[in-house]
């Protein structure tokens, strides 16, 4: 809450118990600067023009189930319609996709996890319709199927599936998309080249990641 000389940062017991944000908030949380005492290094959201959500509507956390609401509003000149494509403007469907993966990281966050963000996959994506520069709003409904905490890395993994509206129209869905948490994988010396400024894998070597996820597989029985 804020206090007496104004400061808006938010207490981090209030976040984890927050159940909607505002554009106000998410951008806070994109830059580092919503949580006022947080624990560790948190997770964050794209910032703009890659944020594809104004406001989170609803989260109902459930132990290891949930589900998590949010919207965006279409807006004439939004970026990606003066490029794509021109003289027929739509949304990429992967940014729909993308919106997905940033709602259930932030879930993540919102179930107390600390470190660096990452989409992981998911098993299969529909596109039934296309959300064009007249549309007015997206909706973003996500079911969170389960939620694990990986202890030996202090990773955590949510898998859910989305539906993707514009008004109110179904025209995106994904099936067990996959994001997590990670610990110690934040390149935040950038642009120096140092020890996280190099992506892949080296050869034959097993990433953290696959590890963890093979982890969670078994938690989970898959």
């Amino acid at each position: 809450m804020p206090d007496d000389k104004g400061d808006k940062k938010m207490k981090y017991q209030e976040f984890l118990a927050r159940t909607s944000f505002e554009k106000e908030d998410l951008l806070a949380f994109a830059h580092g600067h919503l949580i006022q005492d947080a624990p560790g290094e948190m997770g964050r959201l794209p910032a703009p023009p890659l944020l594809m959500v104004d406001r989170v509507t609803w989260v109902d956390k459930r132990g290891r189930r949930g589900h998590i609401t949010a919207e965006k509003d279409i807006r004439i000149d939004d970026w990606f319609f003066q490029c794509h494509f021109l003289g027929d403007p739509v949304q990429p469907g992967i940014l729909g996709l993308d919106a997905i993966w940033q709602l259930i990281g932030f879930y993540c966050s919102l179930n107390g996890a600390t470190g660096s963000g990452r989409a992981l996959g998911c098993d299969a994506v529909e596109f039934n319709g296309q959300i064009r520069p007249h549309n007015r709003i997206v909706r973003y409904e996500i079911e969170i199927r389960r939620f694990s905490e990986i202890r030996e890395t202090g990773a955590m993994i949510a898998l859910g599936n989305g539906k993707v509206f514009v008004d109110d129209e179904l025209v995106y869905v994904m099936k067990n998309a996959k994001a997590g948490i990670f610990k110690d994988i934040a390149y935040t010396d950038y642009p120096i080249r140092s020890d996280h400024a190099i992506g892949g894998l080296p050869p034959h070597e097993e990433s953290t990641l696959d590890k963890v996820l093979k982890r969670f597989r078994r938690n989970d029985g898959q």
